[in-house]
């Protein structure tokens, strides 16, 4: 399998994860979370409308995925929040 089918592949498990467990607890206070990119272990993500007026909230909401998403694909690691 080459690098670029690789990078997809774990593109979509990650985004299988984020939409089944990650998305549906972040919707209950009206957040989001959009999956951009994964490179080289990190993975890209956009959280629009998520804590958006509270930065500490929103450190510990990437922690928590952040842990989980490690804990599930070891190639992970870290995240990236993007604006």
């Amino acid at each position: 399998m080459s690098l670029s089918a690789d990078r997809n592949d774990l593109k979509a498990r990650v985004a299988a994860v984020l939409a089944d467990e990650i998305r549906p607890a972040l919707q209950l206070d009206t957040g989001e979370i959009e999956i951009l990119d994964i490179r080289d272990g990190v993975v890209q993500l956009r959280l629009p409308d998520t804590c958006s007026g509270c930065p500490s909230v929103l450190m510990a909401v990437l922690m928590g995925i952040e842990l989980e998403l490690r804990r599930r694909f070891p190639e992970i690691e870290y995240l990236e929040a993007v604006p």
